[in-house]
C-alpha cells in the first residue's frame, strides 16, 4: 500500500505563519430541529477561526430557497463571519433569480456562490437532467453575467479538478470554467479531490487556458467512507487505492476514523500550501469536529 505521507516533517509543522492560510466552510440548510442545531453548534465552534467566508448551498432544483435564505440572514445576524449564498440556474427564470439577487444585496449579502445547480430527482428514477428553462440562464456563465449586471457581487463559480461529469471533454470542461471568470467571477472552488498532485495538474491546466482568477481547492473530510463514496460517485471524484485501505474496519470505530480522517486532510493541505495553495474551502457537512481538527493541525486557532 502506498502510504500518502510521504514527508517527514509532521502535517501541523509549517515554515509560513498560518496567519497566511484563509480558510473557508460550507454549510447546507438544515431540514429539522434536531439538523438545525446541529449546524449551529457547528458554526460557533468554527466561527472563532476567523474564516474568509462561510458558504451555504441550496438544494436540487432550487428546493431549500427558503431554508437557504434564512439561514444566510442568521448567520450574518449572529456572527461576525462574512456569507456566501448559493445561487441556481435550476427550475427559476432569469426574473425570478434576479429578484432573489437584489433582495439578498438589499439585505447586506455581497457575496453568491454562483451555479449552474443540480436537477431534481427524476420522476420515473432515471438520471436528472437539466434542462435550461425558456426564460432562464443556460448556465453558470450565464449567471455570473447577470448578477454582474444587478450589483458588484463577490462571485464564486464551482469547477472540477477530474472534469464535470457531464461535460464533453476537459478542454470543454475548462473552456466554461474559463467562460465564467470572463464573465465575472472572483474565483472558483473545486469539487473534493483526494491526491494533491489533482489540484496541482488541474491549476497547471487552467493557467494555460488563459484563465488568472483564484482557483480554490475543496477539501471534504471522510465522515464515513461509504458516504465519501457515494458522493465521489455522483461527482466524478477518483477514490485512491490506499484511501480504502486506511479506513478498513474503521465504520465502527468513530474515533479512530476521526483521527485518520483529519491526518488525512491535514497532509493534503500542507502539501499544498507547499505548492503555493494559500485558500482552502472546507466541505464541512455541517460537522464541525473534522474541520476543526484539521484548521488546528494546520496552527489556525480560535481569535
Amino acid at each position: 500500500m502506498t502510504i500518502p505521507f510521504p514527508h517527514a516533517r509532521p502535517p501541523g509543522r509549517l515554515d509560513l505563519p498560518a496567519s497566511d492560510i484563509d480558510i473557508s466552510f460550507e454549510f447546507f440548510p438544515p431540514k429539522t430541529p434536531a439538523m438545525a442545531e446541529t449546524l449551529w453548534a457547528s458554526i460557533a465552534e468554527l466561527a472563532p477561526l476567523a474564516p474568509r467566508f462561510v458558504s451555504v448551498t441550496y438544494g436540487a432544483g432550487g428546493s431549500t430557497r427558503e431554508r437557504t435564505h434564512a439561514t444566510i440572514l442568521r448567520i450574518q445576524a449572529e456572527t461576525q463571519v462574512p456569507v456566501a449564498a448559493h445561487l441556481t440556474c435550476v427550475n427559476a427564470s432569469r426574473d425570478e433569480i434576479d429578484a432573489i439577487a437584489r433582495r439578498y444585496w438589499d439585505e447586506g449579502v455581497r457575496h453568491i456562490v454562483a451555479l449552474r445547480g443540480d436537477p431534481p430527482p427524476a420522476a420515473d428514477g432515471s438520471k436528472p437532467r437539466f434542462i435550461p428553462r425558456p426564460d432562464g440562464y443556460n448556465d453558470a456563465a450565464e449567471l455570473v453575467a447577470g448578477l454582474a449586471r444587478i450589483a458588484p457581487f463577490e462571485l464564486s463559480v464551482g469547477a472540477y479538478p477530474e472534469t464535470h461529469p457531464e461535460a464533453l471533454s476537459a478542454e470543454a470542461d475548462l473552456a466554461h470554467l474559463k467562460r465564467k471568470f470572463d464573465a465575472g467571477a472572483t474565483r472558483a472552488i473545486t469539487q473534493f479531490f483526494f491526491e494533491p498532485e489533482t489540484f496541482l495538474r488541474f491549476r497547471d491546466r487552467a493557467a494555460a487556458a488563459g484563465i488568472s482568477g483564484e482557483i480554490v481547492p475543496g477539501i471534504l473530510p471522510v465522515s464515513t467512507y461509504a458516504a465519501t463514496v457515494r458522493m465521489a460517485e455522483m461527482t466524478g471524484t477518483s477514490i485512491p487505492a490506499w484511501l480504502p485501505e486506511l479506513f478498513e474496519d474503521l465504520e465502527d470505530r468513530p474515533d479512530a476514523r476521526a483521527l485518520v480522517a483529519a491526518t488525512v486532510a491535514a497532509e493534503q493541505v500542507r502539501r499544498l500550501i507547499v505548492e503555493g495553495v494559500r485558500h482552502f474551502h472546507f466541505y464541512t457537512l455541517n460537522r464541525a469536529g473534522l474541520s476543526y481538527a484539521i484548521c488546528h493541525l494546520l496552527g489556525k486557532r480560535s481569535r
